[in-house]
């Protein structure tokens, strides 16, 4: 596998459109791109078609990218380091344990550690993620529950939690902020702010999203990190959402 400049240029003729427009898919590493072949699979690691480094503590044949029916795949060829997926739209995270494999949708981050080293790369898909498709008549009892209408208000609440992992890819949850550190980034006392989070946790554990609201005997301690996952995960909110942080901030809503 080469690395690319413009392979669809040549002298004497005129230029076209670039090769980031004319290529369907590609991997972008330190700013060196890497075109993906249907034809052919993309290894990625220390002694591979894409070499990372001379890290000891990177296998030599990591990753493996390549084309299965139709569908581009991030596979791990390793037997002992997992990596974490993350849509560049939505910072929907998916971790790729050692011989597993995950659908690539869009433009994706690829994060992993070796040894003391953590890395990244984008794979770029040109291809469109699978849309939902509606249909006039769903028979009784098969229709699918979607998350409620949300306020502006609770919308930036959620936000709020979920911006680290919305900033940058690859951020583990255990940077979502606490219920007073989030308040403060909304202009919120915290007594408004936990009220919402309430309202908000209540109406998606009523469409049967779990770990939202207490049990007897059992503390919905975690519900912050579970809110924003359900919320990365159903695309309540993406990245364009993080505007709704500045227009809230200092608001009088009560």
């Amino acid at each position: 596998m080469t690395l690319i400049t413009d392979p669809y240029f040549h002298p004497g003729e005129t230029k076209g459109p670039s090769v980031h427009e004319r290529r369907a898919a590609y991997v972008d590493f330190c700013g060196e791109h890497y075109e993906l072949d249907p034809a052919a699979p993309l290894c990625i690691g220390r002694d591979a078609d894409l070499v990372i480094d001379d890290n000891p503590y990177l296998h030599r044949r990591f990753l493996r990218i390549e084309s299965i029916d139709g569908f581009w795949w991030l596979i791990n060829e390793g037997d002992r380091l997992p990596a974490t997926v993350v849509a560049a739209d939505t910072g929907l995270k998916a971790s790729i344990p050692p011989g597993s494999r995950l659908p690539l949708f869009g433009p994706t981050t690829v994060v992993f550690t070796a040894g003391p080293t953590t890395y990244e790369l984008d794979v770029n898909i040109s291809s469109a993620r699978p849309q939902l498709v509606s249909v006039d008549e769903i028979p009784v009892g098969e229709q699918t529950l979607r998350p409620p209408d949300l306020t502006t208000a609770q919308r930036a609440l959620i936000v709020a939690l979920a911006e680290p992992l919305l900033l940058r890819d690859g951020t583990p949850t255990s940077a979502i902020p606490g219920s007073r550190a989030a308040a403060d980034r909304l202009g919120w006392p915290l007594t408004k702010f936990n009220r919402k989070l309430d309202n908000v946790c209540d109406r998606f554990a009523q469409m049967g999203v779990t770990g939202l609201r207490g049990e007897p005997g059992k503390l919905a301690s975690n519900r912050r990190v579970r809110l924003v996952e359900f919320a990365l995960a159903g695309r309540v909110i993406t990245k364009s959402d993080l505007a709704l942080l500045d227009s809230e901030v200092g608001t009088a809503d009560p």
